[in-house]
């Protein structure tokens, strides 16, 4: 018998090979066979070539599940290894990190006050960790109701299954489990759902403020609405013909070596003739070394021709306001008409005076100029690019809006130019509060003055970079307004103006913006959130929880076009906020120990040398008149500067601070998301989860510049 050639036949492939790629490169490539002519054949037996299709559709079937499996697998693989990453981040945060109390005892140690009241700061921690643990414990009693049947859909379901069961047959489980479904329905249901509607009715009020906020912005974009000063700068050199006040130059700071240089350089190199403008450098520091710089600084610009003067108290008492206080009292003021405020990292452009100043012509209604900010280290990390957002929109929606409409706003603290006049009409500075630029600014609206926001007059400053930084600053932003309500309310009642600036005064500035904002945030979306899923007869509407917020979000956006890709993290980061926000304003309003603690913001000077060097750089055009700096000696000191800074950070080491507010309410919300997923609500269960996400990346400072 002649051999058989037809041995290779066995191995081939016949049909159209279908190729599938597997998603994980641990996984092979698999081929499916397709399908070949003879299955569609009709010849021979019609069983057989049934038989022969239905082997064939269910190996292709198993090998589709197969394919399946692998992919799952290669999911639940990635999804483990992420686990574990996040798991030894977590391992080495608790281990090198540092928590809230261990910081307020260094400070203790270095003979600083608190930042916050010890009493207030662990019974709030404390009333947090309770309600860890309560729902720690109802989420294990819910599993365990789950498992044994009680898994419906709706409370009415629910209830229906718990009135048609005899209470005889009944174990004790049960028997338990339908008593805490009756004490939910009769006794904590209503109250927890009369007071999650009272939070959506201040919700809705809120985001239809800031709806009216954005088309009144819209209105003056399409308008082209903008204050324009009078003419008459038209001879730098003489002043003739021209509208040339004296001007009084303030820079308030206080340990602040970082960025001392930027600001003395710029307000030196303002364009304003130099017989009329006298520069104050306002020194609270309490750092010799510090002191010595910045008097050899001011020496320095002293030489090269500048009008400007060196102050230091003896005694630091009132914090800024005090400081400012002092300087208004020197004799030489009387002969100033205007002062211009700067804090120390604020580097005003050459022409800001030029810009601003002109507005007070033949307008002596005017009390306030005020410019904006921008931000030289907007881009660095996450946090400055949410903080970015938020102030993008305080300025050109919020102050731009009630500039042009109602002429009042809060005084931003520095980049503005105040009249003298309205400063002293106004009761000067006052120490009462840690918000002594909106107390002042109250105080001239009530005596009517007037307030003018420039958005195209920008001014360059820094914002915070570590979280540390930032949590101190928006402390003291919140608890300052609530302390200023608290003592200018009866002002405003007895004030002469008119019943709608009362209102807009005390309902909207103070109430809405201030008082509302923070608590609906906190209690809505951080407490009664996570309650109604444990309480589940009381109920909070998905447009409640998702379509408005991310509406608001949106519009909060609008200001800042190039920040559109971060406004999920920049929801879910205002909702972690509001913790800190919500804990200043009760300080704040009832008068507690942290309420009156002044923290300079830490700043990192990175605009110091590119922006002295740019000086450097660039050709300046000299008037006479103006100081002419000698700008080669700046570049030498400024190369010496990171030289020695370099050195400093291979020595410096730098730690995570562990905040346990923060770290407290992740675990409650991420144990909350488990109990919504027992009762399938979709848009409740991604929020907790991405929510309680966002307070454990903050809780274990994963988010801006680590602190030194």
């Amino acid at each position: 018998m002649a051999p058989s050639f037809d041995w290779w036949a066995k191995e081939s492939r016949r049909g159209t090979p279908v190729v599938v790629k597997m998603e994980n490169p641990n996984w092979s490539m698999v081929e499916l066979e397709g399908p070949i002519e003879d299955d569609f054949l009709m010849s021979g037996s019609p069983g057989r070539a049934r038989d022969k299709a239905r082997s064939k559709n269910a190996k292709q079937l198993t090998w589709v599940l197969l394919l399946k499996a692998h992919r799952a697998a290669g999911c639940l693989t990635n999804i483990a290894s992420a686990m574990f990453g996040l798991a030894a981040v977590v391992r080495r945060r608790l281990a090198s990190g540092r928590t809230d109390a261990d910081n307020d005892r260094d400070a203790g140690r270095r003979g600083r006050r608190e930042t916050e009241n010890p009493v207030v700061k662990s019974r709030f921690y404390g009333c947090l960790k309770v309600l860890l643990w309560l729902s720690l414990l109802l989420l294990g009693f819910e599993i365990a109701a789950y498992f044994r049947g009680w898994h419906f859909g709706t409370p009415n379901l629910r209830l229906n299954y718990l009135w048609s069961t005899p209470f005889a047959v009944k174990g004790a489980f049960d028997w338990v489990y339908s008593t805490w479904i009756f004490i939910r329905v009769e006794y904590l249901a209503p109250p927890l759902q009369f007071l999650a509607n009272a939070c959506i009715v201040l919700f809705l009020i809120q985001s239809l403020d800031r709806l009216i906020l954005c088309l009144g912005c819209f209105w003056i974009r399409l308008r082209k609405i903008k204050p324009v000063p009078k003419k008459g700068l038209l001879d730098l050199e003489s002043g003739e013909k021209g509208y040339f006040p004296m001007v009084l130059v303030q820079i308030p700071m206080c340990n602040e070596k970082e960025v001392y240089q930027q600001s003395i350089a710029a307000v030196c190199n303002l364009e304003w003739p130099k017989s009329k403008m006298l520069i104050q450098i306002l020194d609270d520091s309490d750092d010799p070394t510090t002191q010595t710089l910045i008097k050899e600084e001011v020496n320095k610009w002293q030489r090269a021709g500048a009008r400007i003067v060196y102050r230091h108290r003896v005694i630091r008492d009132g914090y800024k306001a005090g400081n400012l206080k002092s300087a208004m009292n020197c004799n030489y003021v009387r002969d100033y008409e205007f002062v211009a405020i700067f804090d120390a990292d604020f580097q005003p452009t050459p022409d800001f005076l030029m810009r601003t100043v002109p507005h007070f012509k033949d307008n002596e209604d005017l009390g306030l100029v005020q410019a904006r900010w921008s931000f030289v280290n907007k881009d660095e990390n996450l946090l400055t690019r949410l903080q970015n957002i938020n102030l993008a929109f305080h300025f050109e929606v919020e102050q731009q809006v009630n500039g042009v409409f109602v002429n009042f706003f809060g005084f931003n603290g520095t980049a503005g130019v105040w009249r003298i006049k309205a400063l002293e009409d106004s009761g000067g500075w006052l120490e009462r509060t840690t918000v002594e630029d909106m107390d002042i600014a109250v105080r001239a609206h009530l005596h009517g003055w007037k307030f003018i926001f420039l958005n195209d007059v920008e001014c360059q400053c820094e914002l915070p970079e570590s979280y540390e930084a930032y949590r101190k600053q928006q402390h003291r932003w919140h608890s300052g307004p609530m302390q200023l309500f608290r003592l200018c309310l009866p002002d405003i009642i007895r004030s002469k103006i008119s019943f709608w600036k009362k209102f807009n005064l005390i309902f909207l500035f103070f109430l809405l913006r201030k008082l509302i904002l923070p608590f609906y945030s906190f209690t809505l979306f951080c407490i009664i959130l996570p309650m109604t899923m444990f309480i589940p007869e009381a109920e909070l509407p998905a447009w409640v929880v998702c379509y408005i917020p991310a509406t608001m979000s949106f519009l909060n956006i609008l200001p800042a076009p190039k920040s559109f890709p971060f406004i999920v993290p920049y929801l879910l980061f205002e909702n972690t906020m509001s913790v800190t926000k919500f804990n200043a304003m009760i300080s704040g309003l009832f008068q507690l120990g942290s309420a009156y603690e002044w923290v300079v913001t830490k700043k990192s000077g990175r605009s110091s040398e590119g922006d002295l060097v740019s000086l450097v750089e660039k050709e300046v055009k000299h008037q006479r008149g103006v100081s002419v700096p000698n700008l080669d000696d700046m570049k030498e000191e400024i190369r010496q500067q990171e030289e020695k800074a370099s050195k400093k950070k291979t020595k410096k080491k730098k730690h995570n601070r562990i905040y346990t507010k923060e770290l407290a309410l992740a675990f409650l919300l991420l144990t909350a998301s488990a109990r919504s997923l027992l009762s399938a609500q979709g848009i409740h269960f991604y929020f907790l989860l991405f929510q309680g996400i966002s307070f454990l990346l903050v809780g274990l400072d994963l988010i801006g510049e680590q602190v030194q």
